[in-house]
């Protein structure tokens, strides 16, 4: 009976230790980070005098007219972009429409800009054929990577502004406001969806 006293007591004693021990370590935190993070859902933006200055270089036309583009694509977005893409592409049509192209995307936390390629297609009234440079405003973009989708157009709509083409394309949550130069009667071709790919791409799928 002695012995078994003490060998219940030694266990009484080892759980009371080992109680006190887990009262008063500290809680593990886990390693992985808890989503979403601030830095899933932030990225420097870009000010209207920064992409005037850039947009203009890019395709070539005054100020002036770049400026009044990105005043009616700030109202309508209602934001600053975090990304812009400068490129240039090739398009045509005959009621069924095709457009390929190629560009460098540009974030203000990216050492360097990113290549990026998009092809798309298109149903309208336009036909014919046209060569144009490119200059997209990229808004709620935080990762580079996240371009690479396809992008269908906003209830068709296209305009002009300045004398340049707008139009708008949005996909989760990303919205692209391509700016174009010499589209001329080619809007029709903005209407249909557009894929952004890491490499061309012959079908516009």
């Amino acid at each position: 009976m002695h012995r078994r006293h003490l060998i219940q007591t030694g266990f009484a004693a080892t759980a009371m230790t080992a109680l006190g021990a887990c009262a008063t370590a500290p809680q593990q935190q886990p390693n992985e980070p808890q989503y979403p993070i601030a830095s899933d859902t932030t990225a420097p933006a870009y000010t209207s005098d920064e992409l005037v200055a850039a947009g203009s270089r890019e395709l070539g036309i005054a100020a002036e007219a770049m400026g009044a583009a990105i005043e009616k694509i700030f109202a309508d977005q209602g934001d600053r972009p975090t990304a812009y893409i400068a490129g240039e592409e090739g398009a045509g049509a005959a009621v069924v429409g095709l457009r390929y192209g190629r560009g460098a995307l540009h974030m203000k936390d990216l050492s360097a800009s990113q290549e990026v390629f998009w092809q798309g297609i298109s149903v309208g009234w336009d036909v014919g054929g046209n060569a144009s440079r490119v200059f997209t405003l990229v808004y709620g973009l935080y990762a580079p990577d996240a371009i690479y989708r396809r992008y269908p157009g906003v209830e068709g709509s296209a305009y002009l502004v300045g004398g340049v083409g707008v139009n708008y394309q949005r996909a989760d949550g990303i919205v692209l406001a391509p700016v174009r130069t010499g589209v001329g009667l080619r809007l029709g071709a903005n209407v249909g969806t557009m894929a952004y790919s890491r490499q061309r791409n012959l079908l516009p799928f």
